[in-house]
C-alpha cells in the first residue's frame, strides 16, 4: 500500500460537460462541468476506487506511462495525484473528544438557539483546513 499515487485520466471535453477515464482503472469514470470541477471529482473518484481496491485485497496497476495513451483531438491527458493517508483516515468513523473553552455567554446564546457545538467546530475545521 503506497501513500502517493499518480494515474493519467483522460478528459474528454464535449458541448455538455468533461467525461474522465482512468485506462488504468476501469470503471473509475467520473465528469464534471468545468476544468476545475471535473479535477476536484476525478481526485475524489481515484481515492475512492483505490480504497476500495485496497480494502478487498486487490493489486493497483502500475500506471500507464502518458506517452502511451493515445487520445482524441477533444481529449487531454491530466495527471492526477492523489494522498491516501488523509483519505483513509477520512473512512474512520472514530470519533475523538476534545475539550475546549469558549465565554459564558457564547455559550449561553449558542444553547438558547439549539447549536450543535460538534458539527459547528467540524464545518469550521472542514472550512479552514479546505477540506470535505
Amino acid at each position: 500500500m503506497k501513500d502517493n499515487y499518480i494515474f493519467p485520466a483522460v478528459f474528454d471535453y464535449e458541448a455538455d460537460g468533461i467525461s474522465i477515464e482512468f485506462p488504468d482503472l476501469p470503471g473509475c469514470l467520473p465528469c464534471g462541468d468545468t476544468v476545475d470541477e471535473a479535477v476536484k471529482n476525478a481526485k475524489e473518484a481515484l481515492q475512492l476506487h483505490l480504497y476500495g481496491m485496497e480494502q478487498d485485497n486487490e493489486e493497483i496497476p502500475t500506471p500507464t506511462p502518458i506517452n502511451n495513451i493515445t487520445v482524441e483531438p477533444n481529449q487531454a491527458i491530466i495527471l492526477i495525484d492523489v494522498f491516501m493517508p488523509t483519505f483513509r483516515e477520512k473512512q474512520k468513523t472514530k470519533y475523538i473528544k476534545k475539550t475546549l473553552s469558549i465565554p459564558a455567554w457564547l455559550n449561553a446564546e449558542a444553547e438558547h438557539y439549539g447549536v450543535n457545538f460538534s458539527a459547528v467546530l467540524q464545518d469550521a475545521l472542514k472550512q479552514i483546513l479546505n477540506v470535505r
